[in-house]
């Protein structure tokens, strides 16, 4: 007998055999039109050349040509005499310091005092022609009178601190402030000038720091080596700059590791001797306090001129010429002074 049903009942018909119609156009109908092309006329385009965009570059520039796009900026010529000059310059304010520190004593300081203050004057023009602050004679009478109060206060205070000259640098800084935001001009710049003027008030008071520390015990004989370092430092650094600026250490700084290598290591090495004959010193201590100050100075000496050269980089018109090279070994000076006393507070 055979079953009443078939035995592909249930099933899907079209579940092994793809489903049943006609391969090509059916029923008298066109084939419809491509939108798009196939998958080998599309793996030629992606394969093949791009091309340019509209008002715009291609999507791979050619390497050769973004490298000429690339300006090479000149070295700046290194100028013998100017930096024989500035390391004369910065000899003669060091030896200007250390015989100053030897007329000094007890009940006698104003001699000292004096000197300190024609070299924070010097500072004051130097620093104030070269980074233009806002209202710049304001700041400048500012800052000497800065100078006077605090010399007068570390000569006269009974007890020989730093406390007098943190208060007279605050004074110093709101006054010279506000005397921006008076006028209407430099008001808007006002932002821009704290920092200039805050470092011109506190490297005024820096060199005050000297008097202070010529009233302590070793003073006077922390002053000779550091000072001495610190002369020696900045002139071996210029006077190798004149001879071999190598290597630069920006196209656009003409100075060189060199200088700034050598001469941090003499100034300590020239310390190590003084403090061999030194009373309060060995060779180890007076090149620890050395090294230190030597190293500050030669390095605020090549802040000053990355600062110099970025203010050109940004358009602005150069500073007094002489102003803009004393600025070098007037910073280097004044950021010794406070690491001089530093050292001789904490390590003798």
């Amino acid at each position: 007998m055979f079953p009443s049903t078939s035995p592909d009942t249930g099933r899907d018909p079209w579940a092994d055999d793809a489903r049943p119609g006609p391969a090509g156009p059916s029923r008298g109908y066109p084939p419809g039109p491509r939108t798009g092309p196939t998958d080998g006329e599309e793996r030629t385009e992606r394969t093949g050349p791009r091309r340019l965009r509209k008002g715009g570059p291609g999507r791979r520039p050619d390497p050769e040509s973004a490298d000429e796009a690339v300006e090479e900026v000149p070295p700046v010529p290194v100028r013998r005499p100017l930096a024989l000059t500035v390391a004369g310059f910065a000899a003669l304010l060091g030896v200007g310091l250390v015989l100053g520190a030897q007329t000094a004593g007890p009940g006698h300081r104003l001699p000292f005092a004096f000197i300190v203050f024609g070299v924070q004057l010097l500072f004051v023009l130097a620093w104030t022609m070269a980074m233009r602050p806002p209202a710049l004679l304001v700041v400048a009478l500012v800052s000497a009178g800065v100078a006077a109060i605090a010399d007068a206060a570390a000569v006269q205070s009974e007890i020989a601190g730093l406390a007098p000259l943190g208060y007279a640098a605050a004074a110093g800084f709101v006054l010279g402030v506000l005397g921006q935001l008076v006028r209407r001009v430099d008001r808007v710049r006002v932002t821009d000038s704290l920092g200039s003027t805050l470092l011109i008030v506190v490297g005024v008071v820096a060199f005050a720091s000297l008097i202070v520390l010529s009233r302590i015990p070793k003073g006077t004989q922390a002053i000779t080596v550091c000072l001495t370092a610190t002369g020696v430092a900045l002139l071996v650094a210029r006077l190798t700059d004149a001879v071999a600026p190598w290597p630069r250490l920006a196209p656009q700084v003409p100075r060189g590791a060199a200088g700034v290598v050598v001469g941090a290591m003499l100034g300590t090495l020239t310390s190590a001797v003084f403090g061999s004959y030194l009373v309060g010193f060995t060779p180890t201590s007076a090149a620890l306090v050395g090294l230190v100050t030597a190293a500050t100075a030669v390095l605020a000496d090549l802040a000053v001129g990355y600062a110099e050269a970025g203010r050109l980089m940004a358009g602005e018109p150069p500073t007094m010429w002489i102003a803009r090279h004393m600025q070098g070994p007037l910073g280097g000076f004044a950021l010794a002074a406070p690491a001089a006393y530093a050292m001789c507070v904490l390590f003798l």
